[in-house]
C-alpha cells in the first residue's frame, strides 16, 4: 500500500456536531482520511459571498426599521396612550438600543449568517438555538406578507376592491400580493449584491418621505394644545405607556438585526457589523419620534374632544397621515404618502422575504431542518431557503388577521428572538473571555441582564392574549424539531446538551403563567399593576443567571467557535475578529 502524505486536520461542524475532517476539496478524500484515520467531511458546494459593505448592511436595517410601522404606528400608539406616546417611543427606542448593542458585540465578534439563530447554538447547543432560530424565523417569515397586505390595504383608500371590509385580501389583492412576493424572490434569488443594491434606493426614498412629513406638518398645522388635550397628557396612565409599546412601536423601530443576518455576507463584519446596527437604529428611532410630534399635533382639536381611543382623525384612520394632509390642503404630499404607502413596506418585505431565508439556511446548517435548505446557489444565495419564504409567505396571504391583530404576534416573536442575545453574551463572555471583540458592550455586566429583562417585558406588555398564540406556535416548533430527531439517523442529529438547554422551558412556561395572571390584554387581573413589573424583572435576572450558569462548558463552545470560522476561512476578504 502507498504512503500517503498527510495533510493538515480541519473542524468541521456536521449537523451540530464538530469533528475532525480532512478538508472535502483535496483529492483523493478517501485515501487521506484512511492516511488521518478519520471520515473526510462532506463536499461543499456552495458558500455565502461576502460582498456587502457598511452602506448596504445599514441600509438593510433602517429598510427594515421603516416600513409599514410609520405609516400606522404614531396613530395606534396615540389612540392607546395619548400624547403619552412620545414616552412610548423613547421607551421603545431606548429598550431595542440596548438590545441593538448587544447584537452589535455579537455580530462583530461572531459573524455568521443568520446569527440570531447561531449564537444561542454556539453556546447553549440544538435546543435553545433551534427555538431562536424558530422564533426569530417565525417574525421574519411574516413579515413580507404582513408589509404587502399593510400596503394594499392603505391603497385601497384609493383603489377599492383590493382588501375586503374585514381588512383581508380580495382575489385581486391576492393576485397583486403574489405578484409582489415573487418579484421579492427573484430579486433574492438573483445575489445578496442585487437586495443590496436595489435596497439603497428604496431606503433613500424611504427616509425621505418620512423627513418631508415631518417638515410640511410641523410647518403647516402645529397645535400644542393637543398634548394636553382629551384627558391630559396621559390620559391612560403608565399602563397605556407601556401597553403602546407591542401594539405598533417595537414593531416599527425593530429590524436593526437585519445587518446581523447577513453577517456571513458583510466583507468587513468585523469593523461594520457595530456601526450598521447602532446607526440605523438612532437614524430609525429619531425618525419614528419625530412623526408622532408632527402626527399629534396636527390634527384637529376638535377631534380630541371625546378623548384619544375613538377615530381622531376621522375617515381615513386608516391612512392617517395622508388624510390629514389632505385635510390641511397638501394634496401633492398625500400623493407621494399614497406612493409611500406602496414603497416603505414593500421594501421592507424586499428585505426580510430575503433574511427570512437566510434565517432557514442557518438553521439547515445546524441540522434543525432537512439539509435541502441549506443549499447555495453558484450566485452564493440559499434559494431553497428563499423559495420556502415565498411559499409560506403565499400561505399566510390566506385569509388571515389584519395588519394590526398581527403586529403584537409578531412583535412578542421578535422579543423572544431578541431574548437569547443577552443571554448568549453573557454565557460567551464566560466561555471564550479572550476572544477580540471589534465593539464591546460597556457595563455587560449589568446592560446584558437588563436586556433579557427588557426583552421580556415586552413580551409581557403584548398580552396573554397574544403570549398563548405565540408560545403555541413555539410548543409546535419544539414537536417538528422532536419528531425530526427521531426520524434522523444517530450519526445525523445534532447533539444536545441537556444541562444547557434547562433553562429554555422554565423561562417559556413562567412567562406564560406570568402572563396569564397579569394586567394587559386577556390576561386575569390576578397581579396588581407595578407588582406585575417587578415579578417579570426578578423572573427575568432568576432565569438568565441560571442561563449562563449551566451554558456548555468553554471545550464545547470554542469546538463550535472553531467550527464556525472554518466553515468561511476559504474567504479572503473575511476579516475576523480574533
Amino acid at each position: 500500500m502507498r504512503a500517503h502524505k498527510k495533510r493538515p486536520l480541519t473542524l468541521v461542524y456536521d449537523r451540530g456536531r464538530p469533528r475532525l475532517a480532512v478538508d472535502a476539496t483535496d483529492e483523493p478524500q478517501e485515501e487521506c482520511a484512511i492516511a488521518h484515520g478519520v471520515t473526510p467531511a462532506p463536499r461543499v458546494t456552495g458558500q455565502l459571498r461576502r460582498e456587502v459593505g457598511l452602506t448596504s448592511l445599514m441600509f438593510i436595517s433602517l429598510g427594515s426599521i421603516i416600513g409599514s410601522g410609520w405609516l400606522l404606528g404614531a396613530l395606534l400608539a396615540a389612540q392607546i396612550a395619548g400624547p403619552a406616546s412620545l414616552l412610548s417611543w423613547i421607551l421603545g427606542g431606548a429598550i431595542i438600543a440596548l438590545l441593538a448593542l448587544i447584537h452589535a458585540e455579537l455580530g462583530s465578534a461572531y459573524p455568521m449568517a443568520g446569527g440570531t439563530a447561531r449564537f444561542p447554538h454556539l453556546v447553549f447547543g440544538s435546543i435553545p438555538g433551534f427555538t431562536a432560530g424558530w422564533a426569530a424565523w417565525l417574525q421574519a417569515v411574516t413579515i413580507a406578507p404582513i408589509e404587502v397586505e399593510a400596503a394594499l390595504s392603505y391603497l385601497n383608500n384609493k383603489a377599492p376592491g383590493l382588501v375586503k371590509a374585514d381588512m383581508t385580501l380580495t382575489g385581486e389583492g391576492l393576485l397583486i400580493s403574489a405578484a409582489l412576493m415573487l418579484g421579492f424572490t427573484a430579486l433574492n434569488i438573483l445575489g445578496v449584491r442585487w437586495l443590496a443594491e436595489s435596497n439603497k434606493i428604496t431606503v433613500l426614498w424611504k427616509i425621505a418621505i418620512p423627513v418631508l412629513t415631518v417638515i410640511m406638518l410641523l410647518t403647516v398645522s402645529f397645535h400644542a394644545s393637543n398634548f394636553t388635550a382629551g384627558g391630559g397628557f396621559a390620559p391612560f396612565g403608565v399602563h397605556g405607556i407601556f401597553a403602546a409599546l407591542p401594539a405598533g412601536i417595537v414593531f416599527a423601530v425593530q429590524g436593526f438585526e437585519q445587518a446581523i443576518q447577513m453577517g456571513g455576507e458583510a466583507k468587513n463584519p468585523a469593523r461594520d457589523m457595530p456601526r450598521a446596527v447602532i446607526g440605523a437604529m438612532l437614524i430609525g428611532t429619531v425618525i419614528y419620534l419625530l412623526l408622532e410630534v408632527a402626527f399629534i399635533g396636527a390634527l384637529s382639536p376638535g377631534n380630541l374632544v371625546h378623548g384619544w381611543a375613538g377615530s381622531i382623525v376621522g375617515k381615513g384612520d386608516f391612512g392617517p397621515y395622508a388624510t390629514i394632509a389632505t385635510g390641511l390642503g397638501l394634496g401633492w404630499l398625500a400623493a407621494l404618502l399614497y406612493v409611500d404607502a406602496f414603497i416603505s413596506p414593500a421594501g421592507t418585505g424586499l428585505v426580510y422575504l430575503g433574511t427570512s431565508s437566510r434565517l432557514s439556511y442557518a438553521l439547515g446548517r445546524n441540522g434543525y431542518l432537512p439539509g435541502a435548505v441549506d443549499k447555495v446557489s453558484k450566485r452564493g444565495v440559499p434559494w431553497v431557503s428563499i423559495l420556502l419564504a415565498f411559499v409560506v409567505g403565499l400561505i399566510v396571504f390566506l385569509p388571515f388577521p389584519s395588519w394590526q391583530s398581527l403586529v403584537g404576534l409578531v412583535t412578542s416573536a421578535t422579543a423572544i428572538m431578541y431574548a437569547f442575545a443577552p443571554v448568549s453574551l453573557g454565557a460567551l463572555r464566560k466561555s471564550d473571555p479572550d476572544r477580540k471583540r471589534p465593539y464591546r458592550l460597556p457595563f455587560a455586566a449589568v446592560l446584558s441582564p437588563l436586556g433579557f429583562v427588557s426583552a421580556n417585558l415586552i413580551v409581557y406588555w403584548s398580552g396573554w392574549t397574544t403570549v398563548n398564540r405565540l408560545f403555541g406556535a413555539l410548543i409546535l416548533g419544539l414537536v417538528a424539531f422532536g419528531i425530526s430527531m427521531v426520524l434522523r439517523k444517530p450519526d445525523k442529529r445534532p447533539i444536545v446538551d441537556w444541562k444547557a438547554s434547562i433553562w429554555v422551558l422554565p423561562w417559556l412556561v413562567g412567562m406564560a403563567v406570568i402572563s396569564y395572571l397579569g394586567q394587559f390584554t386577556g390576561g386575569t387581573l390576578t397581579i396588581p399593576f407595578y407588582l406585575d413589573l417587578l415579578v417579570v424583572t426578578i423572573f427575568s435576572l432568576v432565569i438568565y443567571y441560571m442561563a449562563v450558569a449551566f451554558s456548555m462548558p468553554a471545550d464545547k463552545v470554542q469546538a463550535a467557535i472553531a467550527a464556525e470560522e472554518l466553515e468561511v476561512a476559504d474567504q479572503p476578504e473575511l476579516k475576523v475578529a480574533g
